[in-house]
């Protein structure tokens, strides 16, 4: 492996996925009420998104690992048929879109107005965006064949 053929995208895309994972298990949300329950649990607390989402954090582990093999593919010059980063900017799409609507619109926890975003969350939703704009610098860098006119 080579490690010199790493570029800025693919370093800034890395940090994005580390610094999504870290977000994932720290904490997320915050319950500022005795009568709110989040997590299944009643009460003042505070709790990662490792604690509430039992299906996302799965899917949040996945597109942090995104950028890490695209590392891994550049490292090994492995050929795709695809230009590099395009697979991570779709998944990096998917994560901050869903990061954004478990923070924003639909919050967890009832009644979610006592619910309160914490520093985790903040940290997910930068490491997703960071995944975003590191993959679109990849795209930017390679090239892309074009197909002559009247072509499939």
């Amino acid at each position: 492996m080579d490690f010199s053929k790493l570029r800025q995208g693919e370093v800034v895309a890395v940090v994005g996925g580390l610094l999504l994972i870290f977000g994932v298990f720290y904490k997320w949300y915050e319950s500022v009420s005795d009568l709110a329950v989040i997590g299944g649990v009643t009460g003042k607390g505070t709790y990662s998104a490792w604690d509430v989402h039992s299906i996302m954090r799965w899917l949040l582990i996945a597109a942090a690992l995104a950028p890490i093999i695209l590392a891994y593919i550049i490292a090994r010059d492995h050929q795709l048929s695809w230009p590099r980063g395009q697979l991570t900017s779709v998944v990096a799409i998917a994560a901050i879109g869903l990061i954004f609507y478990n923070g924003i619109i639909d919050r967890p926890g009832d009644p979610s107005g006592e619910i309160e975003l914490e520093l985790g969350w903040y940290f997910a939703f930068v490491g997703a965006i960071l995944m975003l704009g590191g993959s679109v610098i990849r795209q930017q860098e390679t090239e892309t064949r074009r197909k002559p006119p009247g072509t499939v």
